[in-house]
């Protein structure tokens, strides 16, 4: 009896353990680069990157759109629903007109998750730079929340540092803790669940380093308690989560020069 005690126990404790599983709001586009005319595909899926799900339901975002040579373009019409291990997924097209970094963004519907009693609201953002400008990749969008990235996100080869500032309404947020997690494509498997969600601090002015160890595509989550709070499908005052995340992409450095 003691023993299956024991069983049932663990097997809660492993269910309880999966469940704590980071949460990120994905925004990815097809390329960060793109040429000139070469249309943009973007994937807005609410999951669990290095796990490679699994993937939440997720509504209609609240906005979608995008920062353009200084100008905010909302791109809610373009939305179209799509599936992904049968939960709903939200996609996107758009063709760059001319050559400049801009910074594309997601607001989803707040997303309740019972196992943790409280919201979640991720405000994720990506820097598409068609024409591999340089120019404009740190403009901000002034989120609630928000990273405000202090090393260019687009042309980082693997290993390279990535560094930004958390801000919440505007200001820096010292000690902030920031989670980290690779977009799996399957070759990736994890040692134990320590190597799933990495997690740093920011230091006192609200700044953090990471040096991205592989290929592919990072997310660098924020992660705040809202100063209010929401009713639960209760009826209960529950927390929010904020999340303020930004998606970096590093590549392989090739073994011999290339040309485009």
């Amino acid at each position: 009896m003691v023993r299956w005690r024991g069983l049932i126990l663990g097997a809660g404790l492993m269910l309880a353990a999966g469940g704590a599983q980071a949460h990120f709001q994905q925004i990815i586009p097809s390329a960060d680069v793109p040429d000139a005319g070469e249309s943009v595909t973007f994937e807005m899926i609410f999951t669990h990157p290095m796990e490679r799900g699994p993937v939440m339901e997720m509504k209609k975002p609240k906005r979608f759109g995008a920062l353009i040579d200084g100008k905010f373009t909302d791109m809610s019409a373009s939305l179209k629903a799509a599936k992904r291990q049968d939960k709903t997924i939200w996609t996107s097209t758009w063709k760059p007109g001319e050559p400049g970094a801009s910074v594309f963004y997601v607001e989803p519907e707040p997303y309740w998750e019972p196992s943790e009693g409280k919201y979640i609201i991720h405000h994720a953002k990506v820097v598409v730079d068609a024409g591999a400008t340089g120019k404009g990749w740190d403009a901000m969008i002034g989120a609630p929340v928000e990273i405000e990235p202090l090393v260019r996100p687009t042309g980082l080869w693997a290993g390279n540092l990535f560094q930004g500032i958390v801000r919440k309404d505007g200001k820096p947020v010292p000690f902030a803790e920031i989670e980290v997690e690779y977009m799996n494509d399957g070759a990736v498997t994890p040692p134990n669940d320590a190597f799933i969600t990495q997690v740093i601090k920011a230091d006192g002015n609200g700044v953090f380093t990471y040096a991205m160890p592989r290929a592919g595509w990072w997310g660098f989550a924020a992660l705040i308690e809202a100063d209010e709070k929401m009713k639960s499908p209760k009826g209960e005052d529950v927390p929010v989560e904020l999340g303020a995340l930004i998606w970096v992409k590093a590549t392989a450095m090739p073994s011999a020069p290339t040309r485009r």
